[in-house]
């Protein structure tokens, strides 16, 4: 029946499963809505003793068409407002049925697909680490419109439901039955069909719970003192987490506590009305754009065709500092074996070290048992013998940023590697044709830039070399998902995509100080820009000393290639902290902030002596374009020279890699929302005022005149 296969057995329980023709996963569209509205008419007339809800699909049910909601306009608002509605009655219709309805979660229930579940009496999850279940519209921008906030709210209260629905959780389904999201589990398909039957069985004529007379939201109303206090302090909470720049938030609080204060019905239209609004901002725009971007990327778009997919096993890491450590810990988290190499016994197992507390704090919260720690660890062995990489299937070098000393290590670990293996470095800056040339053969060399601290940050950039083989660009994706991490493919170049753009944040930083402005002005307009700390507050975290070595080896790299560094403002800053003062970080003696051994950190005071000038005058809303600016320039630039492969690898590289403002879909999605004309106005005046570090590139300018998009 239109995509919902509708069998009755003896008992007259219903069982329907979702299978759409023509979609790898079932989406609430028009042909759902129109399957949904026939079987429901179709269980009104039959006899019926319960309705099972199951998918014929891998995956039980996404959400809404994407591309339908990005596509909404002021004009087409009413029609969709329209089906919005269409969709709410269809799932009143079905918890008002006077049947039992059990949702057997088969697979990943997200968004409309868990709105669904919850309108549902009873809810089944199938045991499946892959599935995940929850609403995670916010990381879309907007909130869940089919009535998710609404249920969430009366089946676990404020105090459980608005942590769920404001971080937009997606939970494994044991994780789920313990926030409450399900009520059991099954470990196989037909036993969750089976547990469904008897729950159907044992409750003829059940009610959801605020259909009951007198149904109280569990821990209150907002009236109630203790939700009061927590609905108070909400707010400042969490625009000190947003700084104003995400609505979708902010809109799920109020939708929550206004729909908590008033009736079923009166909560559905304060719910829609939020939505409805949310739909036509910016920001969603902005994120749904990234949400296909990403997917687009995770689903192989970087990767070479014709190639089987492949996996490590053994993995020989050189360097036990804390990037080799950091590989170390996520790769054997995956079931990878490690051999972690360092000069000394003692560094290599102070690298193996961190795997294991990382996994004493995982240990204390009870998300890992004793054996699953010790079979990890067991899994990392270190080393200072290159002759243990004997086997390995992959090398990754992860040494401080000296090309001589990478090529001389890199060139006598190769030798013991298996046949067929690759190699890659983890420089952050360093070009990887030049470091290609240390091993017998540079068509099997490539980069793998992780990010710091690699158990945390999503992202691993892989930097194609000019004779790198696409043998082994396919092997390296492979391996980056392996570790379940989101790889964005780009071409070398020195400092490659990331490292590139997030110097200009840095180095902005340090033109604005030089230039006067206060220092804790810097950091804190750059926070309320989006970006998630300020650019003197990431140099003391680096540290001054080893950004000095860096521009110091990229400078005697360029030299040997007759090119020259240009000094930047970053250069004569640091200059004067480390050289003049001997200030190189946090890690060492401070940096732009002393950082006392109790207590927060404060401004070093003799940045004000060194630097500010009273007498200068930028506005915050030139500062703020200025961080912004500088950062997207770059990427049109990279871009531009084919260091960036896409506009999908710039977005999503920008916000998981560097830090850029979630809610502008990536840096060169912001030139999108901001409307090209604009931006290069923009651009210009910059220019005009502090630089011609700000004029738009020719690209740019082309796709302007064009009036095209980056896409």
């Amino acid at each position: 029946m239109n995509g919902f296969d509708y069998q009755k057995d003896g008992e007259n329980i219903v069982t329907i499963s979702m299978d759409l023709p023509g979609q790898p996963v079932n989406t609430i569209n028009k042909a759902f809505m129109d399957g949904l509205e026939a079987t429901l008419q179709r269980l009104e007339r039959d006899e019926v003793a319960g309705v099972i809800l199951t998918s014929g699909k891998d995956s039980f049910l996404a959400g809404g068409d994407l591309k339908e909601i990005s596509a909404i306009s002021a004009d087409t608002l009413p029609a969709f407002a329209a089906t919005l509605q269409r969709l709410k009655s269809c799932l009143r219709h079905l918890e008002t049925l006077g049947k039992p309805v059990v949702a057997a979660i088969n697979g990943t229930a997200l968004g409309g697909g868990y709105e669904l579940c919850l309108a549902c009496h009873h809810r089944i999850a199938l045991r499946d680490d892959k599935s995940r279940i929850g609403l995670p519209e916010v990381s879309l921008g907007l909130l869940p419109g089919g009535g998710g906030i609404v249920r969430l709210v009366r089946r676990l209260g404020l105090e459980k439901a608005l942590p769920l629905l404001m971080e937009g959780t997606r939970l494994s389904p044991e994780r789920a039955l313990e926030a409450g999201l399900v009520e059991e589990l099954a470990a196989d398909r037909e036993t969750l069909l089976s547990k469904a039957r008897t729950w159907i069985r044992d409750n003829p004529s059940p009610r959801q719970p605020w259909d009951e007379k007198g149904c109280r939201i569990p821990g209150g109303t907002p009236a109630h003192p203790k939700v009061a206090q927590m609905l108070m302090a909400a707010p400042a909470m969490l625009r000190k987490k947003t700084r104003g720049l995400l609505p979708a938030p902010e809109a799920i609080l109020a939708a929550a506590s206004e729909g908590a204060q008033v009736d079923f019905a009166a909560a559905q239209r304060i719910e829609s009305s939020y939505f409805l609004q949310l739909v036509l901002t910016p920001e969603a725009k902005n994120q749904i754009s990234f949400f296909f971007q990403l997917n687009g990327i995770t689903s192989g778009s970087s990767r070479p065709e014709g190639f089987a997919k492949t996996s490590v096993n053994r993995l020989g890491i050189l360097g036990a500092g804390m990037m080799g450590a950091g590989i170390a810990y996520v790769a054997a988290k995956v079931g990878i074996e490690v051999v972690l190499l360092d000069r000394t016994r003692a560094q290599a197992e102070k690298g193996k070290a961190y795997s294991a507390q990382v996994l004493d704090r995982q240990l204390a919260k009870g998300r890992i048992t004793r054996e699953q720690k010790d079979a990890l660890l067991e899994r990392i062995q270190p080393t200072t013998e290159m002759s243990d990489f004997t086997g390995c299937d992959l090398l990754i070098e992860a040494v401080f940023e000296d090309q001589e000393l990478k090529g001389k290590l890199t060139g006598e670990a190769e030798k013991n590697l298996a046949e067929g293996a690759f190699v890659a470095s983890n420089t952050s800056t360093l070009p990887i044709t030049e470091l290609a040339q240390a091993v017998r053969q540079p068509e099997n060399f490539i980069g793998l830039h992780f990010f710091s601290p690699v158990d945390k940050m999503p992202l691993v950039e892989i930097i194609c070399g000019q004779k790198t083989s696409p043998q082994t660009l396919a092997k390296a994706f492979d391996f980056v998902q392996q570790l379940r991490k989101t790889p964005i493919v780009v071409n070398d170049s020195l400092g490659f995509f990331t490292s590139r753009v997030f110097s200009t944040f840095l180095d902005e930083g340090a033109a604005l100080l030089e230039e006067g402005v206060d220092p804790l002005l810097i950091d804190n307009l750059a926070r309320l820009a989006g970006m998630p700390v300020g650019p003197l507050t990431v140099m003391d975290e680096v540290s001054q000393q080893l950004l000095v070595k860096v521009r110091k080896a990229n400078r005697k790299l360029l030299q040997d290639r007759g090119e020259v560094l240009e000094e930047n403002a970053t250069d004569r800053v640091l200059a004067v902290l480390t050289g003049s003062h001997g200030r190189e970080g946090k890690a060492y003696n401070g940096g732009f902030y002393d950082y006392p051994q109790e207590g927060r950190k404060t401004i070093w005071a003799e940045l004000y002596t060194l630097f500010r000038k009273p007498e200068v005058e930028i506005s915050r809303r030139d500062i703020q374009d200025r961080i912004l600016f500088r950062q997207v320039l770059e990427a049109v630039r990279c871009l531009e020279e084919g260091v960036l492969r896409s506009v999908a690898d710039g977005n999503v590289g920008s916000i998981f890699g560097i830090g850029f403002p979630a809610h502008t879909g990536g840096q060169l999605q912001f030139i999108n929302s901001c409307g090209l004309q604009r931006f290069v106005a923009r651009a210009r005046q910059l220019e005009q005022l502090y630089g011609e570090r700000f004029a738009p590139p020719a690209l740019l300018l082309e796709k302007a005149a064009n009036h095209e998009l980056f896409t």
